[in-house]
């Protein structure tokens, strides 16, 4: 088990400990040097390596050839480097991969929790799977833009007054922004009826 001072001072602050824990369980390492590395659907075994040194330069001779997931997150190695000569080696230092891995994880756990409207065990489960593939519902996780950063929605109606569907003070763009918000566009009211 992750040491818990080592996740207290280094992992983002958008995730709590026990979903820190739970993540590192699930999809993470508990050896700062571990590097997985997948090609299509096979696992290529490589030799552990004993320092950083090895580890970064395993590091390089797969990344762009493979994926390759480095440290206690399993951090995607090459995400953002266009040149193995840009690999940081952070990757495979114990808190800064916290730090990068839990950040990304955080994003990742967003994308998945807006999609499900609410924070449910099933989102997590998604969110883990969504992390060890690099999508979510088609969409590369690692490359969406974050849940945070798109903008808060706008405040909803205060909850004492109700407005009808068809006031004019819902239009087209509440609607498209919003489909709480829509009218009716389809009058289903004659549906069953039959006519003699």
């Amino acid at each position: 088990m992750v040491d818990a001072a080592l996740i207290e001072q280094c992992t983002d602050r958008g995730l709590k400990p026990a979903i820190v824990e739970k993540f590192i369980e699930r999809a993470g390492s508990q050896d700062p040097l571990a590097i997985t590395v997948r090609s299509g659907n096979r696992v290529v075994v490589i030799p552990r390596p004993a320092t950083p040194d090895e580890a970064m330069d395993l590091i390089s001779q797969h990344v762009g050839r493979a994926v390759v997931r480095v440290g206690i997150t399993q951090y995607p190695a090459g995400l953002g480097v266009m040149e193995a000569g840009e690999l940081k080696r952070d990757l495979v230092d114990a808190c800064a991969n916290l730090r990068m891995g839990t950040a990304l994880f955080a994003k990742v756990y967003r994308i998945v929790t807006k999609w499900y409207g609410n924070p449910a065990e099933e989102a997590f489960d998604d969110a883990i799977i969504a992390w060890q593939t690099g999508y979510f519902e088609g969409e590369s996780v690692f490359r969406a833009a974050d849940p945070r950063d798109i903008g808060a929605a706008a405040p909803a109606a205060d909850k004492g007054t109700l407005e009808p569907a068809n006031s004019e003070a819902t239009s087209d763009k509440d609607s498209a922004e919003d489909p709480n918000r829509a009218g009716i566009r389809v009058d289903l009211s004659q549906i069953g009826l039959r006519s003699d």
